[in-house]
């Protein structure tokens, strides 16, 4: 923004400077010596007392977009696919059926598995039946202890029959739900890897759901961006307190080309190849504006530099000894201040050394301000985005008004009609 101001300023000059070679030759009033000798009056521009204070930071930072829950369906029973339900690139939801795979095959299975379950209950019942038999005669003495022991045991072999024969219905009945495959998440799903007629088996992928809503982003936040974060979390707010928005680069901005969403994970370690900290955010994404694979960036909204000093980017100008911003002096006077300078956060700089609190810096436009000119200060609201927007239009004001004396001179100089040729 400061390059664009000051690029601007440049092209002004040029055009004033224009204005002046046009209008060589041409009558001038001569300026009183009088107005000439008297002292200019001190120039107005914005003053701010120096104080420390929190300055929200407005940063992005790039991440590869992804579904967290996707999911690649596999066939977990043999046989020939038979249908699929879906076509490719179709929403569907947790639950409905995508395949099926030969459930005839599975369902005489169940079938047999019932017979065999009835058939050992039978022979349960039989056995429990002779060992109370026995158990009645060994009392009278009318059989012998082996005997006994021998109708006990045929019943407990009963008994495991049964219990075998439920595990088998029960594993028949699982592989007779696995014919028929159905979404287990809710989403798109993509193109199908099988054919309806080929045969699978267990493990044959089948096909990729993807959620496209919600979306989780996960990027890598530099440390001291993840401390600053930590130290607002320290009050007692909690990470889905953070709010973020996503962008997605190459297309249009706007509300549609954003997503709201929360940070909803804050690392607890740094990196010590990148000195960075993992985080991740959610992202709602109702109308599948955006895709896994994507890249995207991420800006955390609430960020801040705690207690530092700053002033409007554009108090601060190049000077001989570097950047420079001018503070005043007991008199009112400007002085020139080489200032050492940090992060750009939105329209503000972030000042490193150079100013202490109470100092008083001129934080209007500097155009124009020369080393112990007199200033006569203004009351600074606090917004550094007015000053840039007044400044800003002032120039666009200024350009105008110079275009538009040039066109004018420019056609006065041309000659009339018909006095072309004449001598």
């Amino acid at each position: 923004m400061k390059k664009m101001i000051h690029s601007r300023r440049a092209s002004l000059v040029t055009l004033v400077a224009a204005l002046a070679l046009s209008a060589c030759g041409q009558e001038q009033a001569e300026a009183p010596q009088q107005g000439a000798q008297q002292e200019a009056p001190p120039h107005k521009v914005e003053v701010a007392e120096m104080v420390r204070q929190d300055i929200p930071l407005d940063k992005s930072y790039p991440s590869l977009l992804r579904s967290d829950d996707e999911v690649t369906l596999v066939a977990r029973v043999n046989g020939f696919l038979e249908e699929r339900h879906f076509e490719p690139g179709q929403l569907v939801e947790e639950g409905d059926r995508l395949y099926t795979i030969e459930p005839d095959l599975y369902q005489a299975t169940v079938n047999q598995r019932e017979a065999d379950l009835q058939s050992a209950r039978a022979e349960l019942a039989r056995a429990q039946r002779d060992a109370q038999r026995f158990e009645q005669l060994l009392s009278q003495n009318s059989v012998s202890r082996q005997q006994y022991d021998q109708a006990l045991a045929d019943q407990r072999v009963a008994q495991a029959s049964v219990a075998q024969a439920e595990a088998a219905l029960t594993s028949a009945n699982l592989d007779l739900g696995y014919s028929q495959v159905t979404a287990p998440v809710s989403g798109m799903i993509g193109l199908s890897q099988v054919n309806v007629g080929n045969l699978v088996t267990s493990g044959t992928e089948l096909a990729t759901i993807t959620p496209l809503d919600p979306l989780e982003v996960r990027f890598q936040l530099p440390q001291r961006d993840a401390f600053e974060l930590r130290r607002q979390l320290s009050d007692g707010g909690d990470t889905s307190d953070i709010r973020a928005r996503l962008s997605i680069p190459g297309v249009s901005g706007g509300s549609d080309s954003e997503l709201e969403g929360h940070l909803d994970f804050l690392g607890s370690r740094v990196d010590s190849g990148t000195s960075t900290v993992q985080a991740s955010a959610t992202f709602e994404n109702p109308e599948a504006t955006v895709l896994p694979g994507q890249f995207v960036r991420v800006r955390i909204e609430g960020l801040k530099r705690f207690d530092v000093m700053a002033v409007p980017e554009i108090a601060v100008t190049q000077g001989l000894m570097g950047p420079q911003v001018f503070v005043l002096d007991d008199e009112d006077k400007a002085r020139e201040r080489t200032v050492s300078l940090g992060e750009v956060a939105g329209p503000w700089q972030l000042i490193r050394e150079g100013l202490e609190p109470g100092e008083r810096v001129v934080v209007g436009d500097p155009a124009g301000l020369e080393p112990g000119m007199v200033i006569d200060p203004q009351p600074f609201a606090g917004n550094a985005e007015d000053i840039v927007e007044d400044v800003e239009q002032e120039e666009a004001q200024q350009q105008s008004e110079a275009a538009e004396t040039m066109e004018e001179g420019a056609g006065d100089d041309q000659p009339a009609e018909g006095e072309e040729g004449v001598q």
